[in-house]
C-alpha cells in the first residue's frame, strides 16, 4: 500500500473510485449522476479549474475533501493548491467548509478562512486561482437549457447581483436571427444549447433575438465561446448577427446588458461578432478616459458632445470633485477648436485686485511695475476655449468686464485705448446655484444669462454609485503603473465598502484614496486594513424609511453591523477579557478574535 492509499483509507476514501469520478466530472459539460434525486433538494459545487468549469454534486454526509492530490475526492488541477486543501460537508445542519492547513489558504467571499465556518447557496470559494461556486438547487439539470424569458431574466439578475458582490465576471451574448420560420428556430436553440456548459443559460427574447448566459466569462473570454456558437448556428441558418456584453462595464441591469447586447448585434456585420459599444461605457478625451455605466454620466457626455459642435456658451455645474474639469476637456477635444488651446482659469484663486490684468492684459505703464505690455488669458487662449472654473467667485467688478467680452467678443487691456479682437469660446464652471447667487445680489443676471446659453448638471458620485467599480478599477490600473508595481485587485470587502460610501469628495476623493492604497497596500490585493483609518471606520448612512414603508439594505451588510455591534457589546460587558466576551454571545474564541480583528475593534485582553 503506498502513501497516497494509506491517506486515503484514513480519509475514508476510494483513491481509484476517486480518480475515475475526477475524470468525469472535469468534462466541461458533465452528466448528471444517476443516483442523483431529481425532486429532493441537491447541493452541487460549479468548479471553475483554470479553463475548465465542472458540476460536482454533494451528497449529504459524505465530506468532500478538496486538493490536487490523488486522494482528493475533488481533485483539482491548480498547483498552487495543496495536495488536501479544504474540506466540505453537508449534513442536516447545514454546509460546513475549512481549511486543511493548506499553504495559501482558503477564502470564502473573499474572507481568509480561520476557522470552520457555514456556507450559503451562492458563496465564493477561493483557492489559488480556482473559484468554486456552493449553490442548492431544487431543479433537475437537463441536456435541454432553454428558459423561458422570465425565468432566464431572473437567472441573470442573480448573476449580476454576484457580480457586484464578489465582482465574478459575466458575459451576455445576443444572436440577431431575423425574420425566420418557427421550424428554424427550433433548430437554432437546439444547436445552441448542444454549444453550452451546463452552468450557461439560454432563452429566445422575443422571436428575432437569442440570449446566451455566459457566467464567469470576461470580455476577453467572451468571443471564444460566442465564435463557437456562431459556427454551429450558421450551418442552421447564415444569415446571423451577433453581440456580447459584459457586467459591469457594459451594464448593471438585465434590461441594460441584454439592450447593450442587442444593440451591439444589430451593429454587427452579416456572420459576425461585435463587443458592446464601448462609448457607453468609455469615453476618450483626448489622452484622458472616462468610464461609466450610469445612465446619467453617458448622458453627461452624449449632451457633450452634441453641444461640441456648437459655439454656444456653455454653463457646467456641480458639486466640487465632480469631473466638470472633464466636461470642458470633452467640450473642447470633439469641437473644431480641438487644435487651439484650452485655457483654464481658477476664478477662486484670482486674487481681486489682480484679477482684471489676469483675465484681460495691460500695457505698458498702466500702473507702477507695469514695465511691458502683458497679453491676457482671454488673448492667450485665441483660437481655443477658455475655461472659466468656479465662476461664480469673479467680484462684480470683473463680471462687468467680461459681460462685455461676451456681447462684443473684444477686450481691453488696462491702461489700453483699443479694443482686440478675441477668437474665443467660453465654457465656465460652478459648485453654487448661480440663480440663488443673482436673487442675493451677488452675480450679475445678465452676465448668467450669457454664460448659461445651454447648460450640463454633472450628478454626484454618490447618485450614480454604479460607476464607482468601474473607476476603482481605472484608477488602480494607473496608480500602480505611476509607482511601477503590478497591479492590484480589491477585496470583495473593500469594493463593498466602497460602493456603500455616499462620496462628499466624489470623484476626486475616490482618486486621492485609491493613490493612497496603491502606494501603501503590502500584499497583492487590498484588504479593509490596508484602508486609511477613518475611511475603514465609516459605515453607510442607512436610508431614511419612507412613509408606510420599510427600509432596506443588503442583508450581508446588515448581518456584519449587527454581528459587530454585538460584539463590541459583549467586549464591554466583560471588561475588555475576550474569553469571557466569546463566551458571552456563545462564539468559539478563536473566531471572536478573528472577528474583532476584520472589525477594527479596539485592541482588547485576551484574558
Amino acid at each position: 500500500m503506498n502513501d497516497d492509499t494509506r491517506l486515503a483509507t484514513s480519509l475514508g476514501l476510494d483513491a481509484r473510485a476517486g480518480a475515475e469520478e475526477q475524470k468525469a466530472q472535469r468534462s466541461t459539460r458533465p452528466p448528471l449522476p444517476s443516483d442523483a434525486p431529481a425532486e429532493q433538494p441537491r447541493y452541487y459545487l460549479l468548479v471553475l479549474d483554470g479553463s475548465t468549469a465542472s458540476v460536482v454534486y454533494v451528497s449529504p454526509d459524505a465530506p468532500v475533501f478538496i486538493g490536487r492530490g490523488e486522494e482528493a475526492t475533488l481533485q483539482l488541477l491548480d498547483p498552487s493548491v495543496s495536495r488536501i486543501h479544504a474540506r466540505l460537508e453537508v449534513n442536516s445542519t447545514g454546509a460546513r467548509i475549512a481549511d486543511f492547513k493548506s499553504h495559501n489558504g482558503t477564502r470564502v467571499n473573499g474572507e481568509r478562512l480561520t476557522d470552520e465556518r457555514s456556507l450559503q447557496p451562492g458563496d465564493v470559494i477561493s483557492l489559488g486561482t480556482t473559484t468554486i461556486v456552493f449553490h442548492r438547487d431544487v431543479v433537475q439539470f437537463s441536456r435541454r437549457r432553454m428558459l423561458a424569458a422570465g425565468p432566464f431574466r431572473e437567472r441573470l439578475e442573480e448573476e449580476i447581483e454576484r457580480t457586484k458582490r464578489h465582482q465574478r465576471p459575466v458575459s451576455l451574448l445576443a444572436i440577431a436571427v431575423g425574420e425566420t420560420t418557427s421550424e428554424v428556430r427550433t433548430r437554432l436553440g437546439e444547436a445552441a444549447t448542444a454549444q453550452l456548459r451546463l452552468l450557461d443559460a439560454v432563452c429566445w427574447d422575443g422571436e428575432r433575438h437569442l440570449l446566451l448566459l455566459f457566467p464567469e466569462v470576461t470580455r476577453e473570454q467572451a468571443p471564444v465561446p460566442s465564435e463557437r456558437i456562431l459556427r454551429a448556428l450558421r450551418q442552421v441558418h447564415p444569415e446571423l448577427r451577433a453581440g456580447f456584453a459584459v457586467c459591469p462595464e457594459d451594464g448593471c441591469t438585465p434590461a441594460d446588458l441584454i439592450d447593450s447586447a442587442c444593440a451591439a448585434a444589430r451593429g454587427a456585420r452579416t456572420g459576425e461578432l461585435c463587443s458592446a459599444s464601448a462609448t457607453t461605457a468609455s469615453v476618450k478625451i483626448g489622452a484622458l478616459r472616462v468610464v461609466s455605466v450610469a445612465p446619467a454620466t453617458v448622458g453627461v457626455f452624449k449632451l457633450a458632445e452634441r453641444l461640441a459642435a456648437t459655439e454656444l456658451p456653455v454653463l457646467v455645474s456641480g458639486e466640487t470633485g465632480v469631473g466638470k474639469d472633464l466636461v470642458a476637456a470633452a467640450l473642447h477635444a470633439w469641437s473644431r477648436r480641438k487644435d487651439g488651446p484650452l485655457v483654464a482659469i481658477n476664478c477662486a484663486a484670482l486674487p481681486e485686485s489682480l484679477a482684471e490684468s489676469e483675465l484681460f492684459g495691460y500695457e505698458r505703464g498702466a500702473f507702477t511695475g507695469a514695465d511691458a505690455a502683458k497679453r491676457g488669458l482671454f488673448e492667450s487662449a485665441a483660437g481655443g476655449v477658455v475655461f472659466l472654473d468656479e465662476v461664480g467667485e469673479l467680484p462684480l467688478t470683473v463680471q462687468a468686464k467680461l459681460l462685455r467680452v461676451l456681447e462684443t467678443r473684444r477686450a481691453l487691456r488696462i491702461g489700453g485705448l483699443k479694443e482686440i479682437p478675441l477668437d474665443v469660446r467660453i465654457v465656465s464652471a460652478t459648485n453654487r446655484s448661480l440663480q440663488e447667487e443673482v436673487t442675493a445680489g451677488r452675480f450679475r443676471g445678465d452676465l448668467y444669462y450669457r454664460l448659461s446659453a445651454a447648460t450640463i448638471a454633472v450628478p454626484a458620485l454618490r447618485e450614480r454609485l454604479e460607476d464607482v467599480p468601474l473607476l476603482a478599477r481605472m484608477f488602480l490600473e494607473e496608480s500602480c503603473t505611476q509607482a511601477g508595481r503590478a497591479l492590484l485587485q480589491l477585496s470583495p470587502e473593500v469594493n463593498a465598502l466602497l460602493s456603500n460610501h455616499d462620496w462628499p469628495g466624489n470623484v476626486r476623493e475616490l482618486k486621492n484614496l485609491i493613490d493612497y492604497v496603491a502606494a501603501t497596500t503590502k500584499g497583492d490585493v487590498v484588504e479593509r486594513a490596508d484602508l486609511p483609518q477613518l475611511f475603514a471606520q465609516r459605515t453607510a448612512p442607512a436610508a431614511a424609511p419612507s412613509a408606510g414603508a420599510a427600509s432596506f439594505r443588503n442583508i450581508y451588510d446588515e448581518i456584519r453591523a449587527l454581528e459587530s455591534a454585538r460584539i463590541a457589546e459583549a467586549l464591554q460587558a466583560a471588561g475588555g477579557v475576550q474569553t469571557r466576551a466569546a463566551e458571552l454571545i456563545g462564539m468559539p474564541l478563536r473566531t471572536f478574535v478573528a472577528k474583532v480583528k476584520l472589525y477594527r475593534l479596539s485592541t482588547v485582553r485576551r484574558a
